[in-house]
C-alpha cells in the first residue's frame, strides 16, 4: 500500500478537457483497449445531456460525439478486440455500438431488447462474445437480456435480437452488470433489492446458471471483480455501504463474507475533510489489493484500501474537480488517472505531471437529469439505526 500511497501523492493534473458548449455531468468513463502493443487511444463518456463524446487518450483532444439519443444513456464501453469499437446502453430498450473510425452519427449495430425493456445497466464480456443488458422494474418484471455480439467489427447496421433473457433472480431495478475479467462465461449482476447475483452463462437455464446470490441488505451502485483470478467479488450500495464476498470459498465451511460495512464514510477516518459519497472500485494486481474510491463535494478524490479488518485511507487528490465526480478510469500501467464530475470536466491525471494552464475552472456545478438515472427505492429497504 506504501508504494499505491506514493503513486497517488505523484499524481498531478496533465491535461483538462475544455469545456463542451452544452456542460453536461461525465457519469461514466471507459478507455479503449489497447490494440496489438500500442496503448489505448480513445476515452469514451457517457454525459447526463443523452450523449457520448469521444476524446484522445493522451491529449483530451475531443474527437466525435454521438447524441441522437432518446433516452438516458446508462454506461460506456469498448470493445475488447477491436479499439475503435464503442458500446452504451440506453433507457429507450436499445445498446448501441458505434465506429469512431467513420465519420457518421448512426450506430454500426442496434441490440434492441423487448418491447417494455427500459436498460439501466450493461457490460460486455471479455472475448466480445455476448452483451448483456439489466432493465428497470415494469409491473412484476426485471430481467437481464443477453444478445450474440459476434460480428461487431464488420456489422451491418440491422439491429440484433436478444438471444434470450434471465427473469427469475432479481425482483427490483438491475442497476449494475459486471463480466469477470478473464473468465467469458461469468457475470456478476447488482440490483436494488440488495441482491448480487453471480451466474456461469454456459449452463443452460438460468437456475442452474446462478451460482451464488449475495445479499448486500441495501439498493446496489456498483459491482466488480477482485482477489487473485478474480475469485472475489464485492459491491457498494446507494446508501454508502460495502460489501466483499469470496466465490472461493462457496464449496467449502468457511463464510463466503469478507467484510460487511453499513456506511463507510463512518468507517473512514478522513481529517478536516469528509468523505460524502462512493464512486466505484479497483483492483490493483500487482498489489493483489482492492481499493475504494470516493469524493467529497468540493470535488475531492478519496484513494481507500480494503482488508479484511477494515478499510483504511490511503491518500487524496485535491484541486482537480470543483464539484462531485461522478467516473474514473484508473491505467494502472502507465499508473494514469481519468476522472469525471458534475463540473463538466474531465481530467486526466498522471505522476509528476504539470498543468500548463494555471487558471483554475469555476465551479460549473449544473442542472441534469442525472437525478433520474437510478431509483434508489428507500421505502423498500429496512430503515437502519446508526
Amino acid at each position: 500500500v506504501e508504494k499505491i500511497e506514493e503513486q497517488l501523492a505523484s499524481l498531478r493534473i496533465a491535461k483538462r478537457s475544455t469545456l463542451s458548449e452544452e456542460p453536461a455531468y461525465l457519469l461514466d468513463i471507459d478507455v479503449s483497449k489497447p490494440a496489438q502493443s500500442e496503448s489505448s487511444r480513445f476515452v469514451a463518456v457517457s454525459c447526463s445531456n443523452k450523449s457520448i463524446r469521444v476524446y484522445n487518450r493522451e491529449t483530451l483532444n475531443f474527437l466525435r460525439e454521438y447524441s441522437s439519443h432518446p433516452g438516458i444513456l446508462n454506461g460506456v464501453r469498448f470493445s475488447h478486440t477491436c479499439d475503435s469499437v464503442v458500446f452504451s446502453a440506453c433507457s429507450d430498450g436499445t445498446v448501441k455500438c458505434w465506429d469512431i473510425r467513420l465519420a457518421t452519427q448512426k450506430a454500426v449495430q442496434i441490440f434492441s431488447g423487448y418491447p417494455s425493456n427500459v436498460f439501466i445497466s450493461f457490460d460486455v464480456n471479455c472475448s466480445d462474445l455476448i452483451i448483456c443488458a439489466g432493465t428497470e422494474k415494469v409491473e412484476n418484471d426485471t430481467f437481464l437480456v443477453f444478445w450474440d455480439a459476434r460480428g461487431i467489427a464488420n456489422c451491418a447496421s440491422a439491429a440484433k435480437e436478444p438471444l434470450g433473457v434471465y427473469s427469475e433472480s432479481h425482483n427490483d431495478d438491475i442497476t449494475k452488470i459486471c463480466f469477470h475479467p478473464i473468465e467469458p462465461n461469468l457475470v456478476v449482476s447488482g440490483s436494488t433489492d440488495g441482491l448480487v447475483n453471480v451466474f456461469d452463462i454456459n449452463k443452460d437455464n438460468e437456475d442452474d446458471a446462478l451460482i451464488s446470490t449475495c445479499n448486500s441488505d441495501s439498493s446496489v451502485s456498483f459491482i466488480g471483480w477482485s482477489g487473485k483470478d478474480y475469485k472475489q467479488v464485492y459491491c457498494m450500495t446507494h446508501d454508502e455501504g460495502f460489501c466483499w464476498w469470496d466465490m472461493a470459498q462457496l464449496d467449502t465451511e468457511d463464510p463466503i463474507t469478507l467484510l460487511h460495512v453499513l456506511d463507510v464514510r463512518d468507517a473512514v477516518c478522513v481529517e478536516n475533510d469528509s468523505l460524502r459519497y462512493l464512486v466505484g472500485g479497483l483492483y490493483h494486481e500487482k498489489a493483489d489489493k482492492l481499493f475504494l474510491i470516493g469524493g467529497t463535494a468540493t470535488g475531492n478524490i478519496h484513494l481507500i484500501s480494503c482488508a479484511r479488518d477494515g478499510l483504511s485511507l490511503v491518500g487524496t487528490l485535491c484541486g482537480g474537480h470543483a464539484a462531485t465526480v461522478r467516473s474514473f478510469c484508473w491505467n494502472l500501467t502507465d499508473e494514469s488517472l481519468l476522472t469525471g464530475g458534475e463540473d463538466a470536466q474531465l481530467l486526466l491525471w498522471k505522476p509528476g505531471a504539470v498543468e500548463r494552464s494555471i487558471a483554475k475552472k469555476a465551479s460549473m456545478k449544473i442542472a441534469s437529469s442525472v437525478q433520474k438515472r437510478v431509483r434508489v427505492h428507500n421505502s423498500s429497504l429496512k430503515s437502519r439505526k446508526k
